[in-house]
């Protein structure tokens, strides 16, 4: 699924389940609430906290999805094309780090 096949699957869902967007207010905080439930997984699976028994069955790639899906919402609600976005910057950090990473010796 390209992303603005995805928009599109989000948009449907929202009218057809979701009643309406929650405000972007809402959808930031839900962001934020989604990006630490990443970070948790995160920090205790590959991290060096330990792993709580509770947090063992948590699936990484569905806490990724659900910030893929209120970053979808974000960009639905605010008129963000982002697969346009996305090409943009992809094109843009392809021309300013190209070079930046191949000479940094950290990354050697």
């Amino acid at each position: 699924m390209d992303i603005k096949n995805a928009q599109q699957a989000v948009d449907d869902w929202i009218k057809e389940h979701g009643v309406r967007y929650f405000n972007e207010l809402t959808n930031m905080a839900q962001l934020s609430e989604e990006v630490g439930e990443v970070a948790r997984i995160i920090a205790r699976r590959y991290g060096e906290q330990s792993e709580k028994e509770s947090d063992k069955n948590k699936d990484l790639g569905e806490e990724l999805a659900d910030v893929i899906f209120v970053v979808l919402c974000l960009a639905n609600q605010t008129g963000i094309d982002l697969e346009k976005a996305f090409e943009k910057k992809l094109d843009l950090k392809t021309k300013r780090d190209h070079d930046r990473h191949h000479s940094n010796k950290k990354l050697k």
